[in-house]
């Protein structure tokens, strides 16, 4: 199992080290660079020296026209000061002077290899000797020199510093920024998973995510304070809806049995009524419970629709004409199409007993056929129709308007929901004052069976 780290100590660690790694690197490439500058700085230095030696050297020989007497003391102590050494030589290899007698190293540094150069000595073209310069490659003996490099050194390293411990300021100031809405957020976070749903966070922050984060926050505790307030009101309604007709059916009970009323044809029918209404209830109820989180799943096949829709049609006709309304179906046979059976047959019998409920004269139909390349199911009414409001928000997947028991446009808000997880298509047109009702539901096209046989 991993340990746990508060986030200040990760971030004080990671900072730290980040920080420690960061100032390492760039010491060591700022050290490597100044190491290359100066030793082109200084192998500069030695050529401009060798150069000089040269022309002095040729410069003596030209006046005299002869090594004989050549004395390179003074000049030998000159170009030692800049840690340079030389050794002359005749045309047959005759030492004529040297200053490398007795060179010692100049330093520890096993960096600092002694070097030679041979330089030919020439006069009018014609070869009169040859001088060997020799040096300590990236060092030179001047004070000056070493105070130069050492300053700049320190230069590099105490700019490194400087700018590192202000970047990692910087970096506490905004961590301390950014940490106290975080732990703002979990705060909140932790009081709504302890049930204090009404509970939200406000933060004072520039950075975007953050606000995001604390609006997801709000957002999950009001909705989740949204659906604790619909369960307690459903549980209450639920509980008020019940209780009247089982108090019917109580008192209905108890008559027959204190021989108050017999137990005839009407009081049986009543009664049945009553039970009825309670299982309409306990209906809603399951169908609140399956539908409400949209975390339904379906079983999809191949599916003679054709068929489930002439079953259900059949089934409601006795309904319809025992309200005395005009029910036709029009059904195209043999439509097989993916999708789940018993979800399908719940849309029509949802849409179907809407028609019935809110059509107190006229007509009801059905129509299932086959569309261009889609399937399309239209069921119209003459009933009362459906507000506008009520229309947007079951478009809208907006359950606002259905948290009551039942309320009105339920049935067609959970078959919207059915719909949108097969990736159907549905359109409402509907008004208020016997406007009457038109549900449309465009279902797969061909291209999505082909699909669904390739796979299958």
């Amino acid at each position: 199992m991993h340990r746990k780290w508060p986030f200040t100590r990760l971030f004080t660690i990671s900072l730290t080290v980040i920080t420690a790694v960061t100032m390492t690197v760039f010491i060591f490439f700022g050290l490597c660079i100044i190491d290359r500058f100066f030793s082109y700085y200084v192998d500069k230095v030695h050529k401009e020296t060798q150069h000089m030696l040269v022309m002095q050297v040729i410069t003596h020989y030209k006046m005299f026209n002869t090594w004989n007497g050549y004395d390179g003391t003074e000049t030998g102590a000159i170009a030692k000061l800049s840690g340079d050494y030389f050794t002359i030589t005749d045309n047959h290899g005759v030492t004529v002077y040297t200053s490398e007698e007795n060179v010692e190293r100049c330093c520890p540094n096993p960096n600092h290899v002694y070097t030679h150069i041979k330089y030919p000595l020439l006069l009018n073209g014609i070869q009169v000797g040859e001088l060997t310069a020799g040096y300590f490659t990236n060092h030179i003996t001047s004070p000056e020199e070493d105070a130069f490099r050492g300053t700049g050194i320190s230069l590099v390293i105490l700019a490194i510093i400087c700018i590192s411990v202000c970047g990692a300021l910087v970096s506490i100031l905004f961590f301390y920024r950014l940490s106290k809405p975080i732990h703002d957020i979990a705060a909140t976070a932790k009081e709504i998973s302890k049930g204090h749903l009404q509970s939200s966070v406000t933060i004072e922050s520039n950075v975007a995510e953050m606000h995001e984060i604390a609006d997801s926050i709000n957002a999950l505790g009001a909705s989740l304070l949204n659906q604790e307030k619909f369960r307690q009101r459903l549980i209450v309604e639920l509980s008020h809806e019940l209780r009247t007709p089982l108090q019917i059916l109580l008192n209905q009970i108890e008559a027959i049995l204190d021989g108050i009323h017999e137990a005839n044809n009407p009081r049986m029918e009543s009664m049945h009524a009553e039970v009825a209404r309670i299982s309409e209830l306990l209906d809603e109820l399951e169908d609140r419970l399956i539908y409400e989180d949209d975390t339904f799943e379906l079983n999809i096949a191949l599916t003679d629709v054709s068929e489930i829709a002439m079953k259900v049609a059949l089934g409601y006709e006795g309904s319809f004409a025992q309200k005395g309304l005009a029910f036709s179906s029009e059904i195209e046979p043999a439509i097989v199409i993916p999708a789940d059976a018993i979800r399908f047959a719940q849309i029509l019998i949802n849409i179907l007993s809407n028609a019935l409920k809110y059509t107190a004269k006229g007509h009801v139909s059905l129509s299932l056929k086959r569309k261009d390349a889609s399937a399309e199911l239209i069921i119209a009414d003459s009933g009362e129709g459906i507000a506008h409001e009520v229309v947007e928000n079951i478009n809208n997947r907006s359950g606002h308007a259905f948290k009551a028991v039942n309320s009105k446009g339920v049935g067609l808000y959970i078959a919207k929901l059915i719909i949108d997880k097969h990736d159907w298509k549905l359109h409402i047109d509907s008004g208020d004052n016997n406007a009457g009702t038109r549900i449309s539901v465009l279902m797969h096209n061909i291209e999505q069976l082909r699909f669904f046989h390739e796979r299958a």
